[in-house]
């Protein structure tokens, strides 16, 4: 995993900012879309940013200025979008287990919505009948990616309508005069066989020919990041020529041309970004040797919670001879970054940075322990600038009497 930021750089954002601290760079996100929509000129392709990946209103108007569109997954990721200046009709709503209030709330901010259960839809088609469209999450009982936590796809999963549940969504449809524009689906995160997505494709084709009307099919994300060296991207060139190629064969069937709807997150801002810690000690123990930083799995729990694994630099002293530390953070349990990783030389006081941090990273922090979140610093031409800063004491106390 090579780094996308200088390390000048990012011993001059610690200098500047202070540790803990998130620095992300706006040209990686800009070449990781540009490489999408670089695959997929063949076929005519949206591509809405997931934003639970990465909120912040800095990078979401970045990447409206890129292009993207945004996928919201509550009420107030699309207010976050449309506060950041996303017209309605670039976001997509694509909740689940939420109350039919909030899709009401927002069928009434005017975006896109992906409705993923029956009784939902039969409740807006009584209600609403076809003056609102809608597209219609499916579940492919197709299991892929890295992690039984983010494989969204199985037979077991809470997300979509089941594909054996066609007949009874079919007269749900037909009975309310439901106007369904799209067809969803997402069968989970880390896939690095784009066999996988062509399958689902086959799938979304075969509900398709149960819909007319239709104006685009989702296949969802889940591209493959690399995390080490080694690792297997997703082959974006391969996939954009495949599902090319597929949609022209189906839309011959089908009657009509049909978009292809795409919903990245972790692929567009997951190498942008660099979470920089401080060594507050290295503890010598009987089996281990602990290089314990100032931060936890209050700002990166992806390590505890999906086992992930992240590249960590010795910024402070990059040419040491190498040994052996366990990673770990400060929080009141196990909260390990890393085990047994081989590193530079780590001294007391030495800045580590972990790699690819710009996706579920800041997103997912807490205030654990009573511990503030990190600011967070957009490197852009060159320049640092923080774009949310650093939580304090009195944040903590916000709210409560």
């Amino acid at each position: 995993m090579s780094a996308t930021i200088p390390a000048e750089a990012l011993l001059a954002a610690a200098e500047q900012f202070g540790t803990p601290l998130y620095v992300y760079q706006a040209e990686t996100i800009a070449r990781q879309f540009h490489q999408l929509e670089t695959a997929f000129t063949g076929h005519p392709t949206r591509f809405f940013y997931a934003c639970k990946a990465l909120s912040n209103q800095t990078v979401l108007r970045h990447l409206r200025g890129l292009g993207a569109g945004l996928d919201c997954v509550s009420l107030n990721e699309v207010k976050l979008g449309l506060h950041a200046g996303f017209a309605p009709e670039n976001i997509l709503f694509t909740p689940n287990s939420v109350t039919f209030e909030e899709i009401v709330a927002a069928k009434d901010l005017g975006v896109h919505l992906n409705i993923d259960n029956i009784s939902m839809l039969e409740r807006f088609g009584t209600t609403y009948g076809g003056s609102y469209p809608v597209c219609i999450r499916l579940n492919p009982h197709i299991e892929a990616g890295g992690n039984y936590k983010i494989s969204t796809g199985h037979i077991d999963s809470k997300f979509g309508i089941s594909i054996h549940q066609m007949r009874h969504l079919e007269r749900v449809v037909k009975s309310t005069g439901l106007n369904v524009k799209g067809l969803h689906m997402h069968t989970g995160s880390e896939i690095k066989d784009v066999d996988v997505f062509l399958r689902a494709l086959e799938v979304l084709f075969d509900a398709a020919r149960r819909f007319p009307d239709l104006e685009f099919l989702d296949l969802g994300s889940g591209f493959k990041v690399p995390y080490k060296p080694g690792d297997v991207a997703t082959d974006m060139a391969e996939l954009g020529l495949r599902v090319t190629a597929a949609f022209a064969e189906f839309e011959q069937e089908y009657g009509r041309p049909l978009q292809a709807w795409f919903e990245p997150g972790k692929y567009l801002v997951s190498e942008a970004g660099f979470l920089l810690v401080r060594v507050a000690v290295v503890k010598q123990t009987p089996a281990t040797v602990f290089a314990g930083v100032d931060s936890g799995f209050n700002h990166l729990i992806r390590p505890m919670f999906y086992d992930s694994y992240h590249t960590i630099s010795n910024l402070s002293h990059p040419e040491g001879p190498e040994r052996v530390y366990t990673v770990v953070g400060n929080i009141c349990e196990t909260d390990t970054f890393a085990w047994d990783r081989r590193l530079p030389e780590v001294h007391e006081g030495d800045l580590l940075a972990f790699h690819n941090a710009g996706a579920y990273g800041f997103e997912m922090s807490s205030s654990f322990n009573s511990r503030v979140r990190p600011a967070e610093v957009l490197l852009e031409n060159g320049e640092l600038r923080q774009i949310r800063r650093r939580q304090t004491f009195e944040d903590l106390l916000a709210g409560q009497e």
